[in-house]
């Protein structure tokens, strides 16, 4: 390797071990060290002068203190004449930021409820408090065709104002008032904005419009952190977003782990032919095709979180598969639905009665995975209700076997827990996250692909000017 640095950062010390010992170079030696103030103190042992460094850091545990230290270290080798700086990052931090809060019970509604919702278009700018509003008796008062007399103007036509009521206004009147006649003709509706107009409280703006909360996006500031600190390249692997990659100014290398994945479901799974690959949402649909097309195996998707009121009346109580007559006569094998309401499942349509009004959180399979060996294929897991879920809902519906495969374990909170306890029989993930504690916890239950050659590969070819396109189809 010419003039070849790598050093660890904090996060995944293993990993880049293991990607040393496939390029045949030392770790670059590096001291990492924090004050009591929890500041953290970088020193490059190492001579980095005129080298090419890539530094490994995995956006996993301590997220931020770990960016902030792969910051520190970028800018450290940067400012000691470092050739150039590559961070190679397997799981890259912020890069699945959602553009709705999510929750244990899906996106919820974050603005206004649609009974009390207006699509009506509100200006911008708050009209002024002095503004003068009129009723639409004192609109119709003016006859336009009426000849004007000798010495009158526009400004004699004035108009008393009159006060903003439920009575008088024309919005009020069509949207609070039901029992009132409504006026001949058509009225533009005045729709006031500011708080401090007469007769509106700013509580019956909030009531009237809605508002819908800014999410903060961190992919740009992300991106600029790295590039501003002195990144001149990225290595990720998956990831959660493909699209992230536009928020740089820099070349982005997003390698893949589908090779790897389709390597132990051929070799690992017995009659893989067989089996069905499960897509646990519509996000991960187009990733879990190409694994099924690339392999010619079936594909079933399952799409969850959809929430509709239900009546006792309207669900079937039966406990046998028969379609009943009604607004739930498409369920078949083919397209069945679960109910999973407040974090936790419920039992199936099928098998029994709702109250009345209540609002639940739907779980639709689509596919036949009935006596079936069934591989959930995803690129990440935090909380892992997504997985557990999938799992549930397909041994409901007859799968004698479960996998689950991704990318990226992070498993945070109780994951580990709810794994365990769910109808997941083996658990397949990389290393591209330490997985120590999962392997402790689960122990054969798990089994850990190492991703370190494909890094290791994708760090020689771009040391040597080579290209990595053929890491995209073959993975090492």
């Amino acid at each position: 390797m010419r003039d070849l640095l790598v050093f660890s950062g904090s996060s995944n010390k293993g990993l880049a071990e293991r990607i040393c010992r496939c390029l045949g170079v030392e770790e670059g030696e590096v001291s990492l060290s924090k004050f009591s103030n929890g500041e953290t103190s970088v020193t490059m042992v190492d001579s980095v002068r005129e080298k090419d460094v890539y530094i490994v850091q995995s956006g996993s545990g301590h997220v931020n203190d770990n960016f902030i230290e792969m910051l520190i270290m970028i800018s450290a080798c940067k400012m000691a004449s470092a050739k150039r700086v590559t961070a190679v990052l397997p799981l890259f931090p912020y890069s699945r930021q959602p553009d709705v809060p999510y929750n244990r019970k899906g996106a919820p509604l974050v603005s206004k409820t649609k009974s009390s919702y207006t699509y009506d278009s509100v200006p911008s700018t708050p009209r002024p408090s002095s503004r003068n509003f009129y009723s639409a008796s004192d609109v119709q008062k003016l006859d336009l065709n009426q000849p004007r007399q000798s010495g009158a103007n526009v400004s004699n036509l004035v108009l008393s104002p009159a006060p903003l009521s439920p009575a008088k206004s024309p919005f009020f009147k069509s949207r609070v008032t039901s029992d009132a006649p409504a006026d001949k003709g058509y009225h533009p509706t005045a729709l006031p904005t500011n708080a401090s107009s007469p007769g509106l409280k700013g509580s019956d703006v909030n009531s009237l419009v809605g508002y819908k909360q800014w999410i903060a996006q961190s992919g740009t500031l992300v991106a600029n952190l790295l590039t501003t600190a002195g990144a001149d390249h990225i290595i990720t692997m998956d990831l959660h977003d493909p699209q992230f990659q536009g928020f740089f100014d820099i070349p982005v290398d997003n390698l893949y782990s589908k090779p790897l994945l389709q390597h132990y479901i051929a070799n690992y799974i017995p009659n893989y032919q067989k089996a069905v690959i499960v897509s646990p949402d519509a996000g991960g649909a187009k990733r879990a095709t190409s694994v099924a097309d690339a392999l010619e195996m079936e594909f079933a998707l399952i799409h969850k979180e959809r929430r509709q009121k239900l009546t006792s009346d309207t669900v079937p109580s039966s406990n046998s598969g028969t379609p009943s007559n009604g607004p739930y006569s498409y369920f078949h094998s083919n397209l069945s639905t679960a109910s999973l309401s407040g974090g936790t499942s419920s039992p199936m349509l099928h098998g029994g009665s709702l109250s009345k009004e209540k609002i639940v959180a739907t779980t639709m399979l689509v596919g036949d995975v009935e006596d079936k060996v069934c591989i959930i294929v995803d690129d990440l897991v935090d909380t892992s209700y997504t997985i557990t879920r999938a799992a549930k809902l397909l041994k409901a519906q007859g799968a004698k076997y479960v996998y689950a495969i991704v990318t990226h374990g992070v498993f945070s909170g109780d994951a580990l827990r709810r794994i365990r306890s769910s109808g997941i029989d083996k658990l397949v993930t990389t290393d591209s996250v330490p997985q120590e504690d999962l392997v402790a916890e689960l122990g054969d239950m798990v089994e850990v692909l190492d991703v370190s050659r494909i890094f290791a590969e994708a760090i020689r070819r771009i040391n040597n000017g080579e290209s990595v396109s053929m890491l995209f189809d073959h993975g090492w």
